[in-house]
């Protein structure tokens, strides 16, 4: 690590980013990734964290100000550098480098408690995860990335045609709702079964949103019930339906309900107070739901 608080270090690594996004200008994005933990960080013995926290925002602003138009990402995991002034310099954050599906709808749920899903990295990851070893199929992988600043973090040259077919289906939705995704309304649903969460995205409008809704363990009770889908307009009823064009997740009904054929036109009222009837997902599987207005 060095001490970006000692002028000659600080104008080293200036000098040494300058010349490499100057020498070579297809360069737009920089991650400074921070897995280094400052432990008694000092500065010629006394306490050196702040001042190279503020180094950092001067190396930022100076890169920014000579390419304005190079994307610059922070980590947060590598040096939990997410606060207000790295936000203001930053184009994105990485959650976490955990990227365990299972894990990451937790890490994202809270962090979005305080930041918005497009500056959020969401990426879809191999299928075992290298944190956790954790095994998750490729729905439940994409559907969780889905909500953020989606990305792809998989050798996508050695996986099968099906799954690049399937995957490249997901990037297409993500494309295709990514102006509701990161310019809507954050809404969060509870849901009596623990195993059971659920969230969305609303438009300013009230006349899309988007909604997942994933088990995370198996449940008490075999029937999860109805999950309501807040955050609508009331008085307007609104089509319902599974997005198309992905596969479908994988549950344990025999017979799913049967709205889920075809979609179910519902008001937004009720839809707030009773919401629509879950089909028996399994564990690790994640619904996405589509909601337009239809008057």
């Amino acid at each position: 690590m060095l001490d970006l608080g000692r002028p000659e270090a600080y104008d080293h690594v200036l000098e040494r980013l300058d010349t490499l996004l100057t020498d070579h200008p297809g360069i737009r994005y920089l991650k400074w990734d921070q897995n280094r933990d400052l432990t008694e960080a000092g500065h010629d013995g006394r306490p050196g964290v702040h001042g190279q926290t503020l180094a950092v925002y001067r190396l930022f602003d100076e890169l920014r100000g000579r390419h304005p138009g190079v994307e610059i990402e922070s980590c947060s995991s590598g040096g939990a550098r997410v606060d207000l002034a790295i936000l203001e310099r930053t184009d994105r954050v990485w959650a976490s480098d955990c990227n365990d599906a299972l894990e990451r709808l937790s890490i994202q749920r809270w962090t979005g408690l305080l930041l918005p899903p497009e500056l959020i990295g969401t990426h879809v990851g191999p299928e075992r995860s290298h944190t956790t070893n954790r095994v998750h199929d490729l729905g439940f992988r994409a559907a969780t990335a889905l909500f953020g600043h989606h990305g792809i973090e998989w050798d996508i040259a050695s996986i099968s045609a099906a799954e690049q077919t399937e995957l490249a289906a997901w990037v297409a939705l993500h494309k295709r709702l990514r102006p509701l995704l990161h310019a809507g309304r954050v809404v969060r649903v509870d849901h009596p079964d623990p195993a059971v969460w659920a969230h969305g995205v609303v438009d300013p409008g009230q006349t899309r949103a988007v909604y997942a809704v994933a088990r995370l363990t198996t449940s008490v009770t075999q029937v999860p019930g109805a999950v309501r889908l807040p955050g609508l307009d009331p008085l307007r009823r609104y089509r319902v339906r599974p997005v198309a064009d992905v596969p479908a997740p994988v549950t344990i009904d025999r017979s799913a309900p049967t709205w889920l054929a075809g979609g179910v036109t519902v008001s937004g009222a009720a839809l707030a107070r009773l919401g629509v009837q879950l089909p028996a997902l399994h564990p690790e599987q994640s619904l996405v739901l589509e909601v337009d207005a239809v008057d």
